[in-house]
């Protein structure tokens, strides 16, 4: 499991050693790592940038769970995207991988124009290029977790605010219902062939009804959501929220795609792909978060 610290390859982690299995994880921090280790689980110390290391995890493994992670300060983000994605690839080739299941998102049938998600477009295609890999893309929608990042701009500002359309309906999605999505398939091995499967958050909703939802959680029911310009956005993140300049860029060129139609174009929603946790359930997660700001 990669990204086994995280908000969906720990439960990943958690649950395949619940269920009896043996369970290998990389990570870079020992320390992080710790209530994973604590039930069993075997440490790979490092990244999934080396490929040696990649190799020695994935050794005699049935199954992986695979993400590419985030480098808020990268000075070329798809650059650091490919190298990862690389790095997997070599390994699963190099050691016979068998069954895989990715995280991917929702804009990564585009090849391009999609900013942070073109590593994954990338990543997929690497991923169907390996013979005999039975691989299982889950293109997962909006976090909702994304919307923790605002909780100082509303205690400072007092709104909630992105480039992104304040009345776009868009499908938003719990961290958790990923992982328990990536749990299921790798307990069960139950996918073959090269497959795509989205993961959408019980229903669509614009900006403008999470505020209302999210507002209400905190004791704000008036509180309002701004869309922000798409240059001063970019340089917020530079200046106030530490992200590098290609990396605001690209989040930028996700968002302006999003907005366009784009990103959701080729996305329907069925019973299998509607994942249970509401808005209105995670607003509790967004009021602790908002509390301790």
């Amino acid at each position: 499991i990669t990204g086994a610290t995280g908000n969906t390859g720990k439960p990943v982690a958690l649950g395949l050693l619940a269920a009896g299995h043996t369970v290998r994880i990389i990570s870079r921090d020992a320390a992080k790592a710790i209530t994973l280790t604590d039930k069993g689980a075997i440490l790979f110390t490092g990244d999934t940038s080396d490929a040696a290391l990649v190799t020695k995890a994935l050794t005699g493994v049935d199954a992986a769970y695979f993400m590419v992670p985030m480098d808020w300060t990268s000075a070329d983000y798809t650059a650091h995207q490919v190298k990862h994605v690389n790095a997997f690839a070599a390994a699963a080739k190099a050691t016979g991988l068998k069954k895989l299941v990715t995280l991917s998102s929702v804009g990564a049938h585009l090849p391009e124009g999609n900013g942070v998600v073109n590593g994954l477009y990338r990543m997929e295609q690497a991923m169907n290029a390996i013979p005999g890999l039975d691989v299982l893309h889950l293109r997962a929608t909006y976090f909702m977790e994304n919307t923790l990042g605002q909780a100082g701009m509303i205690k400072q500002a007092g709104i909630m605010g992105s480039p992104v359309k304040a009345d776009l309906k868009i499908p938003m999605v719990a961290t958790r219902d990923i992982g328990a999505k990536a749990l299921a398939h790798l307990l069960s091995l139950d996918f073959s062939g090269k497959s795509v499967e989205y993961v959408l958050g019980p229903r669509d909703m614009s900006y403008n009804e999470a505020a209302g939802i999210l507002g209400s959680a905190i004791g704000k029911p008036d509180l309002s959501y701004v869309q922000f310009p798409y240059d001063q956005a970019e340089q917020a993140m530079v200046q106030q929220m530490g992200a590098g300049p290609n990396v605001a860029k690209r989040l930028i060129e996700f968002v302006q795609c999003l907005n366009e139609g784009h990103v959701m174009e080729p996305v329907q929603r069925s019973a299998s792909n509607t994942t249970p946790t509401d808005m209105k359930d995670f607003a509790a997660t967004f009021k602790a978060v908002y509390e301790m700001n």
